[in-house]
């Protein structure tokens, strides 16, 4: 190798890079300890850049659905009529959701405490008679007593005893909520900052793209960063869709067929669908917990109703709302749901679905590049091969 000016500053370069790895190795705990402390500064912003996003969903479709033919003069008040619009209508749902859930949640606890109160006393009589061969089991079992009013003594004088040693924790807590709150509202003022500029802080951002990478970079990273866009677009409204449709189907199937706590429990599936494969299955669970305590006969026609609805809603519903808008096979929707949760939970699988399916997008791509090129360089050696052959003969 030639020691040039080029060459020596590439081997400085390596060498540098060499020793940062190694102390970093070395020093690990400590560069964590400076990743979480950035982490806790761009955080809120973080946070108010995933909510923009979000947000930007269904702001785009009131903006292109209602201020589509306004004249020039009054285009500029569509984005912030948009936004407004977009805060009021996710404000009434959640403000909706909270009014229907909570009323019934309240009533479903006092039913529930009076049918546990009814239930208890057979299920001791059915252990009694299983165990009846054993008359120390059956003492044991017959002592046993069910009373509401002697639970929430206990739970109130839990915490009037335990108020002194709780209330570091409790401030602790205290801090921490009030700490989040505040985070929340500063990122969401970030985010309507965000939306209601969003086009010239894309073009900043382009500028900024354009000055530190060549041509040939920029041209992909716009298009990795559009297909992202798109990708995650689709999934958020066609999760939500499916959810909402998936809630509904389960409140009209349930009223039909006079099973209990119809309107909660579509509340709830259509929230807990919210979580891709897994998260419906969890608003069966408590489903049925909630209705076995009033009957158990209608707790298994609610699970046999649940997994019919369910494999309609997998083999018809989802596949034409959620699945083909990320263009994901089934296999690999497993393996993200899989791998998101394992690493960051519930955001985990969110996220990583949309995320691998433009990994696998890209992939995809790539490998049907690489194909073509090496199908054409084939066909031009073969091409070349009896021109060869004939120049051969005739010398």
């Amino acid at each position: 190798m030639n020691l040039t000016k080029k060459n020596i500053k590439k081997i400085c370069g390596i060498i540098l890079f060499t020793v940062l790895v190694f102390a970093a190795a070395i020093n690990y705990k400590s560069v964590f300890g400076v990743f979480r402390w950035m982490w806790g500064i761009i955080f809120t912003f973080v946070l108010g850049g995933i909510i923009a996003f979000i947000l930007n969903i269904p702001m785009r479709s009131i903006e292109r659905i209602l201020f589509k033919s306004t004249s020039d003069r009054r285009k500029k008040y569509a984005r912030p009529l948009s936004l407004i619009i977009t805060l009021i209508l996710v404000i009434a749902v959640i403000a909706g959701v909270v009014l229907i859930v909570v009323p019934q949640i309240g009533s479903t606890i006092k039913e529930l405490t009076k049918t546990a109160e009814a239930f208890f006393p057979k299920i001791q009589n059915e252990a009694m008679q299983i165990f009846q061969s054993n008359q120390q089991i059956r003492d044991w079992i017959q002592n046993l007593s069910f009373n509401t009013n002697k639970i929430f003594d206990a739970v109130i004088s839990f915490l009037q005893n335990g108020a002194g040693d709780m209330l570091s924790g409790t401030f602790s807590a205290a801090k921490a909520v009030v700490s989040g709150i505040a985070a929340f509202f500063i990122a969401l003022i970030f985010a309507c900052y965000v939306l209601t500029g969003k086009e010239k802080l894309a073009r900043q951002c382009d500028m900024l793209i354009k000055a530190a990478f060549p041509e040939k970079a920029v041209f992909k990273i716009e298009y990795v960063a559009k297909l992202c866009s798109d990708t995650f677009s689709s999934f958020i409204a066609g999760q939500c869709l499916e959810a909402l449709i998936l809630g509904t189907m389960f409140f009209i199937v349930m009223s039909v067929i006079r099973l209990p706590y119809p309107l909660l429990i579509g509340v709830l599936v259509a929230f807990t669908a919210l979580i891709p494969i897994f998260g419906a299955f969890i608003g069966c669970a408590v489903g049925a917990f909630l209705i076995v305590m009033v009957s158990p006969m209608k707790a298994l026609i609610f699970i046999i109703t649940f997994l019919v609805l369910q494999q309609v809603e997998g083999n018809f519903i989802y596949p034409k709302v959620v699945g083909g808008s990320i263009g994901l096979p089934p296999i690999w929707v497993l393996a993200a749901v899989t791998i998101g949760s394992s690493l960051m939970g519930v955001a985990g699988m969110l996220i990583f679905i949309p995320l691998t399916s433009v990994i696998y997008t890209l992939i995809r791509e790539w490998t049907y590049k690489r194909l073509e090129m090496k199908k054409n360089l084939a066909s031009e050696a073969a091409e070349e091969s009896p021109q060869t052959e004939q120049s051969e003969n005739e010398a």
